[in-house]
């Protein structure tokens, strides 16, 4: 039995009911204390996870100092909060603790990953990334998922630790050594999310739909490879299984957004009708880096137009298909087929 610290009762919420129901000793933090009262009186996040009965032994509290002598302290927190979590928590925060993300965005004014935000603020502890297609509504219903996490090649034994500890029956957690490449992947395919749910909302087909999934985990990849990932972390539960979830499902919040902007919303409408939408903040976010590191991102480059700038879908859309003719294939991809070449 461990002691795990969930920071964040939202998919942290999910993921405390999967590991208490495991036997571990857990606690759920959160700022707010009105959220605290209703989830101990409702005994569910009526709000964040309706319908998602939470067991009454798991310690939910606003009281940040319960972080003490964890095993591991999850970060389930949205990205903009990242930082003052990581400072309220770190005078608590045991030495051997490993820290866990599980988010999947960048802060917006230093275009960090969340795991190097963490590591800034608590810089000797131990680290991991966990990423991967998991809903929070199907994670707290126990519904089969698979994920992957990852730490720094120095920081292996701390995986090793979380998948030993975390896995269940319902939870199957794979390794990787690309802590880079699996926050990559689960910050960036938000942005094609809320691509798709446009493409949705604007009643168009599967075909599209298919293209721009395609299309954009090829942007996905050769940003991050430009990055320092590694492009084969792509081809799994951090890059298209990831990808495929969130394009796909209503229970996706980038999913929804992009529906209603689709619809004739505004993006700052559809935002506020929906909550955390990762992948607005992270659209803006990859167009810099990829513009620093001369990458071209052309679909997010046209989601950005429909963001911030009030460009019609429809015109990103015309944009996006008038673009010059061009081979398919990647730079990346020539070290495994000396068929594939670039122009």
């Amino acid at each position: 039995m461990a002691k795990i610290s969930v920071l964040g009762c939202g998919f942290g919420a999910a993921l405390a009911a999967l590991w208490q129901n495991s036997g571990h000793q857990v606690s759920a933090w959160t700022k707010f204390d009105e959220e605290i009262k209703a989830i101990r009186r409702d005994g569910e996040n009526k709000k964040l996870l309706p319908g998602i009965k939470l067991p009454s032994v798991i310690n939910f509290t606003a009281d940040i100092s319960v972080v003490k002598d964890s095993d591991i302290v999850v970060f389930a927190i949205p990205s903009e909060f990242v930082r003052e979590t990581a400072e309220r928590a770190a005078e608590f925060i045991s030495p051997n603790t490993i820290l866990l993300s599980v988010g999947k965005g960048f802060e917006g004014s230093t275009k960090k990953r969340q795991s190097e935000v963490i590591t800034e603020i608590i810089p000797t502890n131990p680290i991991a990334v966990m990423t991967g297609p998991c809903h929070a509504e199907e994670v707290g219903r126990g519904v089969p998922t698979t994920v992957v996490c990852a730490c720094d090649s120095d920081s292996q034994s701390a995986a090793y630790y979380v998948q030993d500890t975390l896995q269940s029956e319902s939870f199957r957690i794979y390794l990787s050594a690309d802590l880079k490449g699996c926050e990559l992947g689960g910050a960036l395919k938000n942005a094609i999310a809320l691509c798709c749910g446009i493409a949705d909302g604007m009643g168009l087909g599967a075909n599209t739909k298919a293209a721009l999934m395609t299309r954009g985990l090829t942007e996905i990849t050769r940003l991050s490879v430009a990055l320092g990932a590694q492009w084969q972390t792509f081809t799994g539960l951090a890059g298209v299984g990831d990808l495929i979830v969130t394009c796909t499902s209503e229970l996706s919040r980038n999913h929804r957004a992009g529906k209603l902007i689709g619809g004739g919303l505004t993006a700052c409408e559809a935002v506020e009708k929906v909550g955390t939408v990762e992948g607005y903040g992270c659209a803006s976010c990859a167009l810099e880096l990829a513009k620093t590191c001369g990458v071209d991102v052309p679909i997010i480059e046209q989601l950005c137009r429909v963001l911030f700038e009030n460009a019609k879908p429809s015109e990103a859309l015309k944009a996006l298909m008038s673009r010059p003719s061009k081979r398919e294939c990647e730079e990346y991809w020539n070290c495994c087929s000396s068929i594939c070449t670039i122009e």
